[in-house]
């Protein structure tokens, strides 16, 4: 039954999450979520500081596409970690 329901669209059509594990880095949270768009990857993704409702978010999404989602997501990871070291705390601002 979940082949045919696969075949005939009955199937989960939720898209599968592309969302990387969270590293840490000088006190800050990066998660790279890299969006697919035609057979490539644009790099995307939070950084986060903080926890409950003390927590700030800064979403980006970047012009950068690469090929594969693990170069997306090293892409991402690095350029968050220079964007943090150069503006600190400032990301939320």
């Amino acid at each position: 039954m979940g082949l045919l329901s696969k075949l005939f669209g009955r199937g989960s059509t939720a898209p599968k999450s592309t969302q990387a594990e969270p590293i840490e880095h000088k006190g800050f949270s990066i998660v790279a979520e890299p969006i697919a768009e035609g057979g490539q990857y644009r790099i995307a993704g939070y950084i986060n500081k903080g926890e409950g409702e003390e927590q700030k978010t800064h979403r980006f999404i970047r012009s950068d596409v690469v090929a594969s989602r693990q170069d997306a997501i090293e892409l991402m990871q690095n350029k968050s970690k220079t964007f943090i070291d150069q503006m600190g705390d400032s990301i939320f601002n």
